[in-house]
């Protein structure tokens, strides 16, 4: 595959069974999955990858369901599908991902922040998941903001 082969669109109504199939196959969390909040990628006219942004009550917005088709993995697609969402997103941005992806999400600048700079859902998502620890698995939460964002500027003179 060509990258000028795959392209990028927001969901369309007809697209939420195949964006739900991937979610399911790759063990992500089923819930929330509202097509009108999904970026999905196409490849000659099949679905192969969705992303979305969910927002929470707590205001936070979280990078979410981020899944590419097993035939289709290794190929840039999911870097794609970030690069474009964080391109028109304001910040910040949550997400949560197994540990042995913090690297993935890092190169994009997302950082691990601890639970007293979590929102309040995040806090919540990383106490139950310290709980389910003894059943496998490690999850880390990760923040992303846009250059400048946050940062003290120095003053005019």
């Amino acid at each position: 595959m060509k990258a000028e082969e795959a392209h990028l669109r927001p969901a369309r109504p007809e697209d939420q069974a195949v964006i739900r199939r991937l979610v399911h196959q790759a063990r992500l969390n089923p819930l929330g999955l509202h097509g009108s909040r999904f970026l999905v990628v196409e490849v000659a006219g099949q679905v192969v990858g969705a992303v979305q942004i969910r927002p929470h009550r707590d205001g936070s917005r979280e990078l979410a369901s981020l899944v590419v088709d097993p035939a289709w993995r290794g190929r840039g697609l999911g870097s794609m599908m970030v690069q474009a969402l964080l391109a028109r997103e304001p910040g910040p941005l949550y997400l949560i991902c197994r540990a042995e992806l913090e690297g993935f999400y890092q190169r994009f600048g997302f950082q691990r922040v601890s639970r007293p700079e979590m929102p309040p859902f995040f806090r919540w998502i990383d106490r139950m998941a310290r709980l389910a620890r003894p059943f496998g698995g490690s999850w880390v939460v990760m923040r992303w903001e846009p250059a400048g964002a946050g940062m003290d500027l120095p003053d005019r003179e």
